[in-house]
C-alpha cells in the first residue's frame, strides 16, 4: 500500500480507529477537547510558564475577549486539562496550571506549534489570498 507525499502515514502502532464509542477515531477526541480559537492557545500559555495567573494568561493571549477566555478556561477545568487555584486571599490571587492530562495535550501539540513555525510565511501567503479572493466575492455579490 502506497502512501501520497501528502499524507504521511502515521507511525506503526498509531492507527487512528474508534476505540470508544462516541468517537471516529482518537484525533476525533483530541479536536473535541481543544474546539475553539484560544484552548490550544491557553495550554501552549500554560505549558511555557507553569502556574499563571489570569492577567498573564489575557495579555499573552492578543484578541481574546474576557468572556471568551473566561469560558475557555472553565471548559479546560471540566474537562480535567486545567487546575484553577484559589489563594483564598484579599484581593483575590487566582492561578492556572496544566493537570497531567494537560501536559499531555500539550506536549502533543508540539509538533503543530514546529508546523506553523516552519510554514509561516506560505500560511500568511495564503491567508492574504484568501483574504482577497473573500474581498473580490463580496463586491462582486453586491454587484
Amino acid at each position: 500500500m502506497s502512501t501520497s507525499p501528502r499524507t504521511p502515514a502515521l507511525p506503526s502502532g498509531e492507527a487512528c480507529t474508534p476505540t470508544l464509542p462516541g468517537f471516529t477515531c482518537g484525533l476525533d477526541a483530541t479536536l473535541r477537547v481543544i474546539a475553539g480559537k484560544w484552548k490550544p492557545l491557553i495550554v501552549y500559555f500554560l505549558a511555557q510558564d507553569g502556574p499563571t495567573r489570569y492577567g498573564e494568561l489575557r495579555r499573552a493571549i492578543r484578541d481574546v475577549s474576557d468572556k471568551m477566555l473566561i469560558q475557555q478556561l472553565k471548559e479546560l477545568e471540566a474537562d480535567g486539562l486545567v487546575k484553577r487555584t484559589d489563594y483564598k486571599e484579599v484581593p483575590p490571587r487566582v492561578d492556572y496550571s496544566l493537570t497531567p492530562l494537560g501536559r499531555g495535550l500539550a506536549e502533543a501539540l508540539v509538533p503543530l506549534c514546529t508546523w506553523g513555525t516552519e510554514n509561516m510565511a506560505e500560511v500568511t501567503r495564503v491567508f492574504a489570498e484568501r483574504g482577497a479572493w473573500n474581498r473580490k466575492a463580496g463586491s462582486a455579490a453586491g454587484a
